[in-house]
């Protein structure tokens, strides 16, 4: 079995619609992290959901949304290294030698709705991985 693999740039909204139209049949997709993405996700997750396509996204608001998978950083999480980022700064620290902190939460969602209306069967070890599951 052999994967193919399709790019398609988005910058405008029009755009996720005809991205999502022209895909190879059966085929899924793979929603990568920026600033375009995120803050057009309810519009990708419905022409997703639209078009019966199975997707996976990078942040748990994205299966919250109505996606079928989200793998990635828990956002929130980063946001709760910012208090002692803060405190050091106020000090007395130079931000810029505070070290670089990585995220420390990854975290697999899965939205079993959208799985049954896709058709599809989770496996149970998937099941069992994952660190949330949406009815």
């Amino acid at each position: 079995m052999s994967l193919g693999l399709d790019v398609a740039l988005l910058r405008e909204p029009a755009d996720i619609e005809r991205a999502l139209a022209a895909r190879s049949p059966r085929a899924g997709i793979i929603v990568l992290p920026d600033q375009f993405t995120c803050a057009h996700r309810e519009s990708i997750v419905e022409s997703a959901a639209r078009h019966q396509v199975p997707a996976i996204y990078p942040f748990r608001p994205f299966t919250d949304a109505g996606g079928l998978i989200s793998y990635g950083i828990d956002v929130l999480d980063l946001y709760r290294l910012v208090p002692s980022y803060l405190h050091r700064i106020l000090n007395g620290a130079r931000p810029a030698d505070l070290p670089v902190q990585s995220p420390a939460r990854i975290e697999l969602v899965i939205n079993l709705r959208v799985a049954r209306m896709l058709g599809l069967v989770v496996s149970r070890l998937l099941l069992a991985r994952a660190d949330g599951l949406i009815e």
